[in-house]
């Protein structure tokens, strides 16, 4: 039996919201959030079903991560996600506070942690994050494809 490392472990969980996300009809994007192993808060995509904007699967789980915690700080923690963070998630968790983020696949169109942009890394800015590419990157990058290939055939 393979053990998985905690990345893949947390990243598999995130792959669980983004298929949350997909029932939904929401783009299927998952986010843990986790320190010392722990996971704090989670959030999969909503903008479909909250009619928000901003409800992606990243504000949806800094939020609930404050929230545990009681403040906006988030020391020490690492978001799990399933597409690399578009701009406004990249500065969200930047400005939590973040440790460091994983992601999944990346996001070649709108990507804003390597791929378009690379806010996280930015050191003009007030915090740098450490970002690890590439986890469960097959499985994350599939979840998306199929979903756009699903809505493009009920488009025709």
């Amino acid at each position: 039996m393979v053990q998985l490392t905690d990345d893949s472990r947390f990243m598999s969980l995130a792959l669980d919201l983004a298929r949350a996300a997909a029932a939904h009809e929401d783009v299927p994007v998952g986010c843990v959030l986790v320190r010392g192993g722990e996971v704090l808060a989670t959030g999969e995509n909503r903008r479909e079903v909250d009619a928000d904007p901003t409800a992606h699967a990243e504000v949806i789980a800094l939020r609930g991560a404050a929230s545990r915690l009681g403040r906006w700080r988030l020391d020490g923690v690492t978001a799990y996600v399933t597409l690399e963070p578009c701009v406004m998630c990249a500065g969200a968790l930047l400005n939590a506070r973040v440790a460091r983020v994983v992601v999944g696949t990346m996001d070649e169109k709108a990507g804003g942690v390597g791929s378009r942009y690379n806010v996280l890394s930015d050191s003009r800015l007030l915090h740098e994050v450490a970002v690890t590419y590439d986890v469960l990157a097959i499985e994350s990058a599939a979840l998306l494809r199929e979903f756009f290939e699903h809505r493009r055939a009920e488009k025709s």
